[in-house]
């Protein structure tokens, strides 16, 4: 009697499905990260023709109710006044010298309240990058 030899087959794992998974994942996030939005703060932006695509560290949000926000980084917005304002920024431009300024002025917001914080940065030489919103398509 001769042994007959069965072989064995061992389980193989297919990473083809674990690869679909973490693209499918992948591909949620980069759609749910266009999404959230950086600021909280209800703001009209103006509108512009072209977008800067420089980061900014620091925002500055004007309300229409003239209240003044500002944040560093992905800090929360906090409350201002226009005194309080330079030396916000004076901070944060020791924290990141090459820092921008944001500027998110609702576009009710009469334009020397925009001045007013233009001269700040200008006194300070901080980069200022106005916020605007994109040309809606009629």
């Amino acid at each position: 009697m001769g042994l007959k030899r069965r072989n064995k087959v061992s389980p193989n794992f297919s990473m083809a499905s674990m690869t679909d998974v973490i693209f499918l994942l992948l591909i949620f996030f980069m759609i749910t990260s266009t999404v959230v939005s950086p600021n909280a703060i209800k703001v009209l932006l103006p509108q512009g023709k072209q977008q800067t695509s420089a980061k900014p560290l620091t925002r500055v949000i004007i309300d229409k109710d003239m209240n003044f926000y500002a944040a560093f980084g992905n800090e929360k917005e906090k409350i201002l006044t226009l005194d309080e304002l330079t030396p916000f920024l004076q901070t944060c431009a020791e924290k990141e010298p090459e820092m921008y300024v944001a500027l998110y002025a609702d576009e009710t917001v009469p334009y020397r309240e925009i001045v007013r914080v233009l001269n700040i940065a200008n006194e300070n030489h901080f980069k200022m990058v106005l916020a605007t919103r994109p040309p809606e398509n009629k």
